[in-house]
């Protein structure tokens, strides 16, 4: 494997819609992997070309961006939940992308890697598209919406993956990739390691901001308000597993949302044995660390 052209940051904090990376040395001291300015999918591709490939496809795909869109419809306009189009894909491909990375760092080998002979740079292709189209179903509707997404990505998986990968290759990469697409919803099996980094990737786009739409339509409800609760999500390099994710919350009600996302998603994923998952409150009342999250 190629070695790394730039220093992996120590943590990844997400706030909201915000994801950034924190590395040990002074400069930079942030690097900010928001949405870029322009609306273009970007995410550190750094020393994998076949990602940048992929990115590069992804954005002249005006197929891909509209189901996008329409996800966004459905979800905001049509059902008041929370966005499912570009720009919860965008903070997920950067959590996937550290997740894969970290647990690569320690020696993880991804299913590809074991079953195909491919590389970890291979995994990140699967990682990012498989997260980039993981809820394109939700353009037809929410319900069920991750055998839908798998309807709709199988030609898109092809076409995008054509100028990088020859067959059969691009057989196994599509077939890596709609697998980790289908088995994101939290009691699906994850076969393989990639689909567990998109299940929990998928469950960490938690932190403060992001249950805004429903609040501002009158939907004051416990998943809103726990949602609220959480300030920001820290992935770092564990003590004890390769993963360490850190959830800091302004009040108790963001328990509700660890226990019925997180949680079990991490816990149904093929990752769960390589994470460890803490929760604290701070605030006025609160400044105390909750031990019972230790998976």
């Amino acid at each position: 494997m190629q070695e790394r052209q730039q220093e992996e940051p120590a943590q990844t904090v997400i706030r909201g819609e915000e994801v950034v990376e924190r590395t040990e040395t002074p400069q930079p001291a942030e690097v900010k992997l928001a949405p870029a300015p322009s609306g273009r999918f970007h995410v550190p591709a750094r020393h994998n070309p076949k990602l940048q490939q992929l990115v590069d496809e992804i954005n002249l795909d005006q197929e891909l961006q509209q189901l996008w869109r329409s996800a966004n419809i459905n979800a905001i306009d049509r059902s008041g939940i929370n966005d499912h189009g570009p720009v919860h894909i965008q903070i997920l491909a950067n959590i996937g992308l550290r997740l894969l990375r970290l647990l690569a760092d320690a020696g993880v080998q991804p299913s590809v890697v074991v079953n195909y002979g491919l590389t970890t740079e291979d995994a990140e292709v699967i990682v990012t598209l498989a997260l980039a189209m993981h809820d394109i179903g939700i353009a037809i509707h929410r319900e069920e919406h991750e055998n839908l997404s798998v309807i709709l990505a199988t030609p898109l998986a092809r076409r995008l993956l054509e100028p990088i990968y020859p067959e059969p290759t691009r057989t196994v990469m599509v077939c890596e990739t709609l697998h980790a697409i289908v088995a994101h919803h939290w009691d699906v099996q994850t076969l393989t390691i990639e689909a567990g980094v998109v299940k929990v990737a998928d469950a960490l786009d938690i932190a403060k901001g992001r249950s805004r739409i429903p609040f501002e339509l009158g939907r004051v409800n416990i998943h809103s308000v726990s949602a609220a609760a959480i300030d920001s999500v820290t992935i770092t390099k564990g003590e004890q597993r390769p993963v360490k994710i850190t959830v800091d919350m302004n009040n108790p009600a963001g328990v509700y949302q660890l226990d019925d996302l997180l949680k079990r998603k991490l816990e149904n994923s093929s990752i769960a044995p390589y994470v460890e998952l803490t929760a604290s409150i701070t605030g006025p009342a609160h400044a105390e660390t909750i031990p019972f999250y230790n998976l």
